[in-house]
């Protein structure tokens, strides 16, 4: 091979240099030369990149960054110091047979009712607050399980973003929403900060649950001052739909909370528990300066609860 190498080198073609070979006894066939000469070809720079690539793109796979389609994998894939195009992720991934996830059609929670009477926007879009028990927003999703859909309700202070009431069931009557309003103030009223009649603003959405006759009731009984958002705004609740986005990222599509799928709602009420004390009392918030909602709050309770100074 090295002989015919030189001789192509001096300027005699392969074929004939194999020929005068063969009538002399050493047969060898040009495509023998060329495919030793190919095996000592340096690995193109196009071949090595896309290995490194596809090692990549089978790293994640099992993980959530594999839920990724072309355009956010492309993102995260720089993120990890590859330099790579769009096109290139886009053709490697049809090559591995890898989709990202497409959401499906969501199940409908919020059904405003047809002929009931409800309060106005009192919030609009102003997720801000003072202090806490001024501001609450509430909200509910869904749960797939084995045995059927499961709802969750949650009740956010908007001061600290601080979860203070929840309830899971299995259908969507008005003691979903009620049950954690209810919740929400007794456990205020255990911790020595009761909700003063007069100083709350409630905020939900059309859904019927929300402008239901016992709803509403018990709001004026309590000294809530309702407020709804108008139908079909996205954004008129758009702080309780962020919370419940990352209820449904961190807890429900995770074994973090729950090892094994949804079966019963006793399971949704389990990892719902473990999530929202993590989320209370341990998760940091970006928002909050890194810190808890607890820790949020008893820093706003001990700058006001100051001992008075001498004279």
């Amino acid at each position: 091979m090295a002989f015919i190498d030189d001789m192509k080198a001096q300027g005699h073609a392969v074929e004939s240099t194999c020929r005068v070979l063969t009538e002399h006894g050493c047969k060898v066939a040009a495509r023998t030369y060329r495919s030793w000469k190919h095996a000592n070809r340096p690995i193109a720079t196009r071949t090595r990149s896309d290995a490194d690539v596809i090692d990549a793109l089978l790293g994640v796979q099992g993980t959530p960054e594999g839920l990724y389609g072309r355009r956010k994998m492309t993102h995260y894939l720089r993120r990890q110091g590859h330099e790579v195009a769009f096109c290139t992720v886009d053709r490697l991934m049809r090559d591995l047979g890898m989709n990202g996830v497409r959401r499906g059609r969501g199940v409908r929670t919020t059904v405003p009712a047809k002929d009931g009477h409800r309060a106005g926007d009192l919030l609009n879009r102003d997720f801000t607050a003072e202090a806490p028990n001024t501001r609450w927003v509430a909200d509910f999703t869904y749960v797939r399980t084995w045995a059927g859909f499961a709802y969750v309700a949650f009740i956010l202070d908007v001061f600290a973003q601080r979860i203070v009431g929840w309830h899971a069931a299995t259908d969507r009557r008005t003691d979903l929403v009620l049950t954690p309003l209810r919740i929400a103030l007794w456990d205020r009223c255990r911790q020595g900060h009761p909700v003063l009649e007069g100083q709350l603003l409630h905020h939900s959405d059309a859904g019927s649950q929300y402008t239901s006759i016992r709803f509403t009731e018990h709001l004026a009984l309590e000294g809530i001052a309702p407020s709804i958002g108008t139908v079909g705004d996205a954004y008129d609740n758009g702080l309780m739909e962020s919370i419940i986005g990352l209820f449904k990222t961190e807890c429900i599509a995770t074994t973090v909370f729950h090892d094994g799928p949804y079966k019963t709602l006793a399971d949704v009420e389990y990892a719902t528990a473990g999530w929202v004390d993590w989320y209370n009392h341990r998760r940091l918030h970006g928002s909050l300066g890194m810190l808890t909602p607890t820790e949020l709050e008893q820093a706003y309770y001990a700058a006001s609860d100051r001992e008075p100074q001498p004279v």
